[in-house]
């Protein structure tokens, strides 16, 4: 009888964890959390997974004022040794669609319209860059 009782002990307390644990890992803060209407429009990756990875996103911010944009930067995927850029516009303005890797990364016609740009680079520095 006393060891019955012990069991069902046990199975509870280990119930009792298994549901914090599960709890806690589908709680997480993520990019819909953060204020500021975010609306991934473009992405591009290389396809070389030997060497640096680079990703670009292109992003549209419905309030721009309030917007959490560095920490929606850090939210995307970054590979150590790669290169993650993204790039923030207002939502309702034109917003380039094709997107390339390297230097210049879309068309010269939207550079005038971006808010922001986030960069992280191949050390992990960040480069967070609001226009006024």
């Amino acid at each position: 009888m006393e060891m019955r009782k012990y069991r069902t002990a046990m199975i509870l307390v280990i119930g009792i964890l298994v549901a914090i644990m599960l709890w806690q890992s589908f709680s997480q803060p993520s990019v819909s959390d953060l204020k500021g209407g975010f609306t991934e429009v473009a992405f591009y990756r290389n396809e070389n997974n030997t060497g640096p990875v680079v990703r670009v996103y292109i992003v549209t911010v419905a309030d721009p004022e309030n917007a959490e944009m560095e920490a929606y930067g850090n939210y995307m995927l970054h590979t150590k040794f790669g290169n993650t850029k993204v790039y923030f516009f207002p939502e309702g303005n034109p917003t380039p669609t094709n997107v390339s890797g390297g230097d210049v990364n879309f068309s010269a016609e939207f550079n005038s319209s971006y808010i922001a740009k986030y960069e992280k680079n191949a050390s992990g520095l960040v480069v967070f860059e609001k226009k006024n």
